[in-house]
């Protein structure tokens, strides 16, 4: 197969993974994408697209039915998910086909927030105490055994969509029973204040191939219920927390049986007793631009490299890693009182990238050293703050 033609299908919901799609046409692939109508005046890379197929709302029945007409002519060598709403959708789709990749039991592990912490618990992994939101009394032991406050979550949204902060046990019962048959969509788990990190990372031949750990300097949560500004940097190389993680992250990706692709896992450290804690994963590339700023950092680029392995994994060919280098990068984000926001007076030369969307702010600095990138990320938090930034309630749920 090292000199076939590959037919790539690659399934997004939302308006993602450009680079995926570069190279994967780059690698000499055929690519197909399937997307939502209401994205086809996106700034898709239609060079790289050899057709694309529109749906104006996705249903499992209808879709798979339209994919099977389409391979009648175009026989499909693999699936891509390149959205994390999309993980769940793609297997199901790779199971009625046959398709080679990862499966429905697999993917639960990368998309339902329940199931992956069962999963890390019964393979050692440390997790904030929980509970599912199943039985009656289950609940009540829970609330009456871990002292709040606690974190609702929705088991399948992403990011801190629709999470809810509950300080009483008859607060938690409140919105228990506010949620009527809805409840066994969510999970109960313990708040610990401390410093959430993320580790993206490449894996294959189901091994972490490349991994890089930053932290939150505002977390998700924080940015989305708080109306704050979203920063993340790259650890201290070498650092405890640094080591730790990297060891916790393939703890992980083996337990949840991650063979090939992207993934990015998050996970935190206690202020209180410095314990890490796993968060959750999925198996895509980090949002936010946070690949761009991995990139910057590593010089690996998350969605390019990802595209290569599941074209060497198909071809039975060998993949290298580009040349890693070990810099710091960080990077500030924040929606913005103006459509078109000008940045020229952002001016040092530590700036590699400027956002270029809609009223949104954003930038990401390189440093040779992690205080670096700090500290021009606590001035232009400032500056954005004072000058820029505008803020909008969380969203209950993300679309």
């Amino acid at each position: 197969m090292s000199n076939q033609l590959l037919n790539f299908l690659c399934i997004s919901t939302y308006y993602k993974g450009v680079d995926f799609l570069k190279s994967c046409k780059a690698e000499g692939n055929h690519v197909y994408l399937l997307t939502m109508k209401a994205l086809e005046n996106e700034d898709w890379p239609w060079e790289s697209i050899d057709e694309v197929f529109y749906v104006e709302k996705w249903n499992d029945g209808d879709i798979a039915k339209g994919i099977a007409y389409k391979y009648r002519s175009i026989k499909f060598d693999r699936f891509v998910a390149l959205d994390d709403f999309d993980v769940e959708k793609v297997a199901m789709l790779r199971e009625h086909f046959r398709m080679a990749g990862m499966g429905q039991t697999t993917a639960h592990y990368f998309r339902d927030k329940l199931a992956m912490r069962i999963k890390a618990k019964q393979e050692g992994i440390n997790v904030p105490e929980f509970t599912d939101l199943f039985n009656d009394n289950n609940i009540n032991l829970y609330a009456d055994k871990v002292s709040p406050p606690w974190l609702l979550k929705p088991r399948s949204e992403a990011s801190a969509t629709g999470i809810k902060k509950i300080h009483s046990k008859d607060e938690l019962w409140q919105i228990v029973n506010n949620l009527n048959d809805e409840r066994g969509n969510y999970l109960v788990e313990k708040f610990a204040p401390g410093d959430v990190y993320h580790v993206d990372g490449l894996n294959l031949d189901g091994k972490v191939l490349f991994s890089r750990v930053s932290k939150y300097l505002n977390t998700p949560f924080e940015v989305a219920h708080g109306g704050g500004i979203f920063r993340s940097a790259t650890s201290e190389i070498g650092s405890k927390a640094e080591k730790g993680l990297t060891k916790m992250n393939a703890a992980v990706m083996k337990a949840f049986g991650m063979q090939f692709g992207a993934s990015h896992t998050e996970f935190i450290e206690s202020k209180e007793t410095g314990e890490l804690f796993f968060l959750e994963t999925s198996s895509r590339v980090g949002g936010a631009n946070l690949a761009e700023m991995v990139q910057f950092a590593s010089g690996v680029n998350l969605w390019g490299e990802w595209a290569k392995i599941e074209t060497a994994t198909l071809k039975n060919q060998k993949y290298s890693l580009p040349k890693i280098t070990n810099k710091y990068a960080g990077i500030v984000v924040s929606l913005s009182r103006y459509e078109h926001p000008d940045t020229s007076s952002f001016t040092d030369k530590e700036i590699v990238w400027r956002m270029n969307k809609a009223w949104h702010i954003g930038l990401i600095v390189v440093s040779d050293s992690s205080d670096g990138v700090l500290g021009l990320l606590d001035q232009y938090t400032q500056r954005i703050s004072n000058e820029f930034h505008a803020s909008l309630p969380a969203p209950d749920k993300s679309r």
